[in-house]
């Protein structure tokens, strides 16, 4: 998406820095040094506490979301810092990716955070639609060194030479009404688009529940399955339950077998060693422990059992010993039995047989397990079913597709829009 042809101010001048380039003659070339002033007031552990996000900049914190407070929150808060509505605040080792911005809360936020109030007249809606702009996020990101994996310490020279334009106060107003204008416009559609996306995923889902138990002939003879759950399901097809068609199976001392995880997302994948993000769980030097998964043969996070992280396996490889590992005992098409398996109705059953240990973790009860229903066809017919199932997956991801380019081309369209707009490259009042 291309920007309309905005007009542009009457004069420029160079601002002296390359990723800036030329300004409004009329705006001053500040930096963030003589921008904001350091604050640090503490003991006020009653406040609420606050978080500082990438995606949200300031927000209050949800100390109910266990999956979202990864750091420990000590029983003495006086030590916390103090951030009031209007100032700007910033998780200094995150700041390289734009945790950071003007807080619409009172509350208090981690010591080793920064807050600041703001040392020259500023609208604090354009000051935090400029700073987590793309252009000033790179700055940060220039700021800051690698510590560790994803913390980057923000040097605090650095930061304050960090370039920032300001426009007169009127200005900076006008230039903040009018992107909260046109990004709220594009936020909405981005909304519709995402809820459209849900929509053809439900579908898809729909679609995999319904012929996984009902096969594709809608005028075959039907018949009792005994499930509540399932219903009725054509009379030719077999009931069955996983104890008679899984058999458990535990080989080990493959350390060199290269490293498997299974997601609820994908089922077992290949593991990404050098993703930390995505490797919370700690790999021993040892890896003669865990258990072989070979292709074809079904594998399972017990203790994910019940969100569905289990599937058929494409790969050979190890995975956790605390894992399950089964080879099937009948003739099965592996594309129908992980496709079926793994669609909302049994995933449902697999919560059924799970019982909760702890936030996230839900041990599943192996004797709940082997009494789970499943129901097939013969295997002819399983592979139409998968075949059927491809065609239909197919048309619905290509659609998934098309709405996920234009949510991309409107978020590029968006930051583009910002960073024009603060820099004075198109004139907007």
């Amino acid at each position: 998406m291309q920007l309309p042809q905005y007009p542009r101010y009457d004069d420029y001048v160079d601002s002296g820095f390359d990723w800036i380039k030329n300004v409004p003659g009329h705006w001053t070339v500040s930096k963030l040094g003589s921008c904001l002033s350091p604050v640090s007031k503490k003991n006020h552990g009653d406040k609420p506490l606050l978080s500082i996000t990438r995606e949200a900049g300031v927000i209050e914190r949800d100390v109910e979301d266990q999956d979202s407070n990864h750091n420990f929150i000590p029983d003495d808060l006086s030590n916390y810092k103090l951030v009031r509505e209007g100032q700007f605040a910033m998780n200094k080792m995150k700041a390289w990716q734009g945790s950071y911005g003007v807080s619409e809360h009172t509350g208090i936020v981690s010591p080793a955070y920064y807050v600041f109030d703001f040392a020259k007249s500023f609208d604090p809606r354009f000051f935090n639609i400029a700073i987590r702009s793309k252009l000033y996020v790179s700055y940060f990101g220039s700021a800051s060194d690698g510590v560790r994996i994803g913390q980057w310490d923000l040097n605090k020279t650095r930061m304050k030479a960090i370039p920032f334009l300001v426009p007169p106060l009127e200005e900076q107003q006008a230039i903040a009404r009018f992107l909260d204008d046109k990004t709220d416009k594009m936020d909405q559609a981005v909304k519709i688009k995402e809820g459209q996306i849900a929509l053809l995923r439900e579908r898809k889902q729909i679609i995999i529940q319904e012929v996984v138990t009902k096969g594709l002939d809608p005028d075959a003879p039907m018949k009792d399955s005994g499930i509540d759950w399932i219903g009725q399901i054509p009379a030719h097809w077999t009931v069955d339950t996983l104890g008679s068609l899984l058999f458990p199976v535990s080989e080990k001392n493959h350390p060199e077998k290269t490293l498997l995880s299974v997601t609820r997302e994908q089922g077992v994948i290949v593991r990404d060693v050098e993703d930390q993000e995505s490797n919370h769980n700690f790999i021993p030097d040892d890896l003669s422990g865990y258990k072989l998964v070979r292709a074809g043969q079904f594998a399972m996070n017990k203790m994910k059992a019940w969100q569905g992280s289990y599937g058929i396996s494409e790969h050979t490889g190890i995975v956790s010993p605390a894992y399950f590992v089964f080879s099937l005992l009948k003739d099965f098409d592996g594309a129908f039995f992980n496709t079926a398996i793994r669609s909302k109705l049994y995933v449902t059953f697999f919560g059924q047989a799970s019982d909760g240990v702890r936030i996230g973790q839900w041990d599943l009860n192996k004797t709940r397990m082997k009494a789970i229903p499943f129901i097939y066809p013969s295997v002819e017919e399983q592979k139409e079913i998968v075949k059927h199932i491809e065609f239909e997956m197919a048309k619905i991801d290509g659609a998934i597709e098309l709405k996920e380019r234009q949510i991309e081309a409107l978020k590029e369209y968006k930051a583009t829009l910002i960073n024009a707009a603060v820099t004075g490259k198109i004139k907007v009042i």
